[in-house]
């Protein structure tokens, strides 16, 4: 099996959006309180099939860990009554698609933060998409105020109570920011990037899996800039007087292959060890079209895992084994259905 541990549901109704135009607007002064919409499941199936199902079959994987649009999570946008209601309709409408296709679909929730709202008001919204809506995992945003970091680092205790509450429920969770409205940071091309280099480099700076040693982390985008600069955060390690990474953190954290080009695939590889790597395209995300190098689409990253001279114990953890270490719940659904 080929688990894809990274997509987010980019194709979304038409009346999702117009709902949450209406929110934002709501929020912003400019109208009434909307009411969500009666959206059909041939809606919800004819955004799904055509797009992410049908990439999902031809680029030969089988199954996507699938969450709402990461830029839409939107923490920055009104209060948090606007966040709680908006994460619960993402998050309803995940579940649908993934009721229609249990066999391609397993869910992550998007969480109810807020800038300057403690953490622990998201651990109810975490519940009850683990726990009554069967997901597997959730996606938590370091920075809600949406790229002006006034969130403190991941390490502090604050952050606490929602860890505890992970270790729990036995789910870990995606490092992942939401859209910028900061204009020294393009969402996709800076700002995810930038978190998630940020996040990596608080944990190294901080002591949290003595703390939490089940915690787990998945940093997406192939970790940022983490791989890139790996000896200068060893050498930083080392300067603050931490552990070596592979001890101090690299139980804990795994990245992914969302990495739009084969050299930058091939450092993955050569740099983190296969153990710590999920295959991963963010199919629909943040970089859609052909490139002009190859003829082939930017977020066709099996192809890249495909050209590398892995093992094939390697190739299996990276397609299949790590995301089911990862995300435990997910491998006790499969189990259960016979895989």
């Amino acid at each position: 099996m080929i688990i894809d541990c990274h997509g987010h549901y980019t194709t979304e109704p038409r009346l999702h959006l117009a709902f949450r135009e209406a929110q934002v607007a709501f929020a912003s002064g400019l109208g009434a309180q909307p009411s969500y919409p009666l959206i059909s499941d041939d809606d919800i199936r004819d955004t799904v099939v055509a797009n992410q199902l049908r990439l999902l079959r031809e680029r030969g994987a089988d199954m996507t860990i699938f969450s709402p649009r990461a830029s839409g999570m939107g923490h920055h946008v009104g209060d948090e009554a606007v966040s709680r209601v908006w994460s619960r309709h993402a998050n309803d409408l995940i579940t649908r698609i993934v009721a229609m296709f249990p066999e391609n679909f397993v869910g992550v929730c998007q969480l109810p933060q807020s800038q300057g709202v403690p953490i622990s008001h998201s651990i109810e919204e975490l519940r009850r998409c683990v726990v009554e809506l069967g997901m597997v995992g959730c996606n938590l945003n370091p920075d809600p105020s949406g790229g002006h970091w006034t969130a403190p680092p991941l390490t502090d205790k604050s952050w606490y109570p929602f860890y505890e509450a992970m270790v729990e429920l036995d789910v870990p969770a995606m490092v992942h920011v939401s859209g910028s409205c900061n204009a020294c940071f393009h969402t996709t091309g800076a700002h995810y990037l930038n978190a998630d280099t940020t996040a990596f480099m608080q944990l190294l700076q901080g002591d949290l899996f003595k703390d939490f040693p089940n915690l787990r982390f998945i940093i997406p985008h192939g970790g940022g800039a983490v791989p890139y600069h790996w000896g200068r955060f060893r050498g930083l390690a080392t300067m603050l007087g931490k552990p070596a990474l592979a001890e101090h953190l690299m139980k804990n954290i795994v990245f992914d292959t969302c990495v739009y080009h084969q050299a930058g695939i091939d450092l993955l590889f050569e740099v983190i060890p296969a153990d710590n790597i999920l295959f991963g395209s963010e199919m629909f995300g943040a970089v859609k079209g052909i490139d002009p190098e190859t003829g082939h689409p930017f977020d066709h990253t099996k192809r890249y895992i495909d050209a590398l001279a892995l093992s094939e114990q390697d190739r299996a953890k990276v397609f299949e084994g790590n995301a089911r270490r990862v995300y435990p719940r997910l491998d006790a659904q499969l189990r259960r259905r016979g895989l």
